[in-house]
């Protein structure tokens, strides 16, 4: 067996891990940061609103003034209602209706805000739903949707009589400079769930609770193909070095350098294996730096 299709094989299944959490879309770096970003105090978050921007989490009760109640008579801070038809394997948000008042976080005698209307694919939340076909919706639907469609009703909310993990970037707003709320910003959404971070991932996952699992395996198996790949090369390319050098003994000053009733030694080419070896160490480095930023590493 050549150790190129070793190497082939790593790289592929290195890409399908890829391919597998890239089919989460914003969901998967939604997790990332629940794995990823450090919780801090909400004190320690409302003094970095004067330092340069940090993306941080806090953890805390929601509170709020003026909530808003919903069929259960549920005091809510937050409700959404999506209507979503099936494309393929993906839910199509075509209506939404959303509900929304002020609200913060709080940790003892400290609170800081949260900026609920940038508040998107980051709030976390165990949905209620509704499936039916477009029929049963037929004024929340485009234009020409069969009747027969796949339909659901996802709507996702958030009581003041919870807690909640909230990331964001703390900054002072514009209008009250005395307050301070967590936004998005730094390239990164702002994330809202009222669960668990374990819990949260489940809910990301929606159902393809396999998948990181078949990720894993793809990663853990492309690494060993890649690394078996080229170990064996290098000691091909070794092999053929030692064999390549003379059988005779070398008339330099010195004597020859292999011990006595021993074949010819590494002689012919060190440069090349040394960098051959370099060049194993280099391809791990790079494989594990894929790794980690695919299924997430911690940043601050």
């Amino acid at each position: 067996m050549n150790p190129l299709i070793l190497i082939l094989a790593g790289i592929g299944a290195l890409g399908i891990g890829a391919a597998v959490l890239r089919s989460y879309g914003p969901r998967l770096r939604v997790g990332r940061l629940l794995a990823a970003v450090p919780i801090v105090s909400i004190a320690e978050a409302r003094t970095l609103a004067d330092g340069p921007a940090r993306y941080v989490g806090v953890r805390g009760r929601i509170d709020a003034q003026g909530e808003f109640e919903d069929d259960a008579d549920q005091p809510l801070v937050l409700r959404r209602a999506r209507v979503q038809v099936r494309g393929g394997k993906d839910w199509i948000t075509v209506d939404e209706h959303r509900e929304a008042v002020a609200f913060e976080i709080r940790e003892g005698l400290d609170e800081i805000g949260v900026d609920q209307a940038v508040l998107d694919e980051g709030l976390v939340v165990i949905p209620r739903e509704s499936i039916g076909v477009a029929s049963d919706v037929a004024d929340r639907v485009p234009v020409g949707t069969t009747p027969d469609t796949p339909v659901r009703l996802r709507v996702e909310q958030v009581s003041s009589v919870e807690h909640a993990i909230v990331l964001g970037v703390p900054v002072r707003e514009p209008d009250a400079p005395d307050r301070i709320h967590l936004t998005a910003g730094m390239g990164r959404p702002l994330v809202l769930t009222t669960l668990e971070p374990q819990e949260a991932m489940r809910i990301l996952a929606e159902g393809g609770a396999r998948h990181p699992l078949i990720a894993a395996m793809a990663f853990s198996s492309g690494l060993v193909l890649l690394t078996m790949g080229i170990a064996w090369a290098v000691l091909g390319a070794i092999t053929q070095t030692a064999l390549a050098a003379s059988p005779t003994p070398s008339a330099a000053t010195g004597g020859d350098p292999r011990s006595s009733g021993q074949g010819p030694g590494l002689v012919g080419d060190p440069l090349m294996a040394i960098g051959l070896m370099l060049a194993i160490g280099l391809g791990a480095m790079l494989a594990t730096l894929a790794y980690v930023r695919l299924t997430g590493g911690r940043r601050t």
